[in-house]
């Protein structure tokens, strides 16, 4: 048995029961092309699962995937973006209703980001350089609560990362267009899926609040 058995046959699973019980639905993928409500930016840690943790069909969420769910800045300058691109595609051509940013507990990112900051060496190529777009998320975190630290500090980043993402994604002028003309609507969710518990910002009240 090989290293990609299971893949193949989970595969084999998949072709004979969620495709074999319903042909139609994957068919009409392709005629009727994609249509999703919602783009989820979420992290590409293998235990956070967008489609596993909301249970949704395939064609329900255009997902974007990085190293901490992460919506860099804005940047109009000829250069590879895939984060900025895939965003421009939800909101251009798919016409999504809404982003939510999906951070999450105990993300290595956020630790990695907390680690640099705090002094540790890097000898990665890219990763650092990714995560040090978030430095601010551990600022704002020390700023309301000076002297968190540990699983304290790894958290309240983790919360206040996904706001800074929200804040980048305001800065995007097809998301302002639509936000203003009243299609789009955006959100930032945190999930623990060690827990099963999640959470959504307030904007009203400037906090995370217990959905589900």
């Amino acid at each position: 048995m090989t290293d990609t058995d299971a893949l193949l046959n989970g595969f084999r699973k998949f072709r004979e029961n969620l495709y074999g019980k319903n042909p139609k639905q994957y068919r009409d993928l392709l005629s009727k092309g994609q249509s999703p409500h919602f783009a989820v930016v979420a992290c590409a840690d293998s235990r956070v699962d967008p489609a596993i943790a909301f249970q949704t069909e395939p064609g329900d969420i255009f997902a974007i995937r990085n190293i901490a769910a992460l919506v860099p800045p804005y940047e109009d300058d000829g250069r590879h973006h895939g984060t900025s691109a895939a965003l421009e595609y939800a909101v251009r051509i798919l016409k999504v209703g809404h982003i939510i940013i999906i951070g999450h507990a105990h993300c290595g990112g956020i630790t990695n980001m907390i680690h640099k900051q705090e002094g540790t060496e890097s000898t990665d190529t890219f990763i650092s350089t990714w995560t040090d777009l978030l430095k601010q998320a551990r600022e704002r975190a020390l700023k309301a609560e000076p002297g968190l630290e540990g699983e304290a500090l790894q958290t309240a980043s983790e919360r206040q990362a996904v706001l800074v993402s929200l804040d980048n994604l305001k800065a995007f002028p097809f998301v302002i267009d639509a936000v203003a003309a009243g299609t789009l609507s955006l959100h930032g969710w945190y999930l623990n899926i060690f827990e099963a518990m999640l959470e959504a910002f307030n904007p009203e009240t400037g906090t995370f609040e217990l959905l589900g």
